[in-house]
C-alpha cells in the first residue's frame, strides 16, 4: 500500500474539515482546507462563540492560534522529517471579525534557510476584500522525527 504524503493528506481534505491534524488544538478550530500545495495552504474558520471575546469579535489569541496552526500546517506540507518549532510569532490586527464570519487564512514561506524558516499568515474576510490580522513566524528546525499519519 503507497504511503501518502502530507501534503496529498491536506490536499485530501480540500473542501472538507482537516481531521487528520496531529494538533488537538487545530482540531478544536475545525479548519476547512480550500488549497494546499508545497509551501503553502489556505484554510477558511467559522468564527464560533467559544472563539469571541466579550463583545462576540474573534478574540485576538484565537487569531494568532489560527495563523500559528496555518504555519505549521505549511510545514506540514514540505516533506520535512523533523518538526520545527515557533521560535516567535508577531500578529498585526486590521479589523474585527464576529461570531458568525466566515474567515480565511493564507499562508506563504517568505524565507527557509537550513535551520531556520520564515514565514505569514494573512487572514481575511470571506470575500477577501478587508484583511484582518497578519502575522509573521520564525520557526526552527528541531531533531524531532514525524511520526507517519
Amino acid at each position: 500500500m503507497e504511503t501518502k504524503t502530507r501534503l496529498q493528506v491536506l490536499q485530501d481534505h480540500i473542501d472538507g474539515e482537516f481531521t487528520a491534524s496531529p494538533s488537538p488544538f487545530m482540531l478544536w478550530m475545525k479548519p476547512i482546507v480550500v488549497a494546499a500545495e508545497e509551501g503553502t495552504v489556505t484554510f477558511k474558520y467559522l468564527v464560533r462563540e467559544e472563539m469571541s471575546n466579550p463583545v462576540k469579535s474573534l478574540h485576538g489569541g484565537v487569531t494568532a492560534a489560527i495563523a500559528d496552526d496555518c504555519i505549521g500546517a505549511t510545514m506540514f506540507s514540505l516533506h520535512e522529517e523533523t518538526f520545527y518549532t515557533t521560535i516567535n510569532l508577531v500578529v498585526d490586527y486590521f479589523a474585527p471579525a464576529f461570531v458568525g464570519d466566515t474567515i480565511i487564512a493564507k499562508t506563504a514561506i517568505i524565507r527557509k534557510g537550513k535551520q531556520i524558516v520564515n514565514a505569514q499568515c494573512e487572514i481575511w474576510n470571506k470575500d477577501q476584500t478587508r484583511l484582518i490580522a497578519r502575522a509573521t513566524s520564525n520557526l526552527l528546525k528541531t531533531n524531532i522525527i514525524k511520526k507517519e499519519l
